[in-house]
């Protein structure tokens, strides 16, 4: 993914500050979306290590776990 995952913008100060407000609450809510997703409707029901390392960011900041 091109800007890799949620870990890296969490914990480096350079790319905390690109992200504004409104973004981190878009990619909070998508994450929770995401999560209803695999509990309910997906057949795959075992989340194992869901952490920010593991939820990829793609070019429009999009979470993907």
């Amino acid at each position: 993914m091109p800007n890799k995952s949620l870990n890296s913008f969490i914990f480096d100060e350079g790319k905390r500050k690109l992200m504004n407000w409104s973004k981190r609450y878009t990619i909070i809510i998508e994450i929770g979306r995401g999560l209803l997703y695999l509990h309910q409707d997906s057949r795959l029901r075992t989340i194992r290590d869901l952490k920010a390392s593991n939820i990829l960011l793609d070019k429009d900041m999009n979470p993907r776990i």
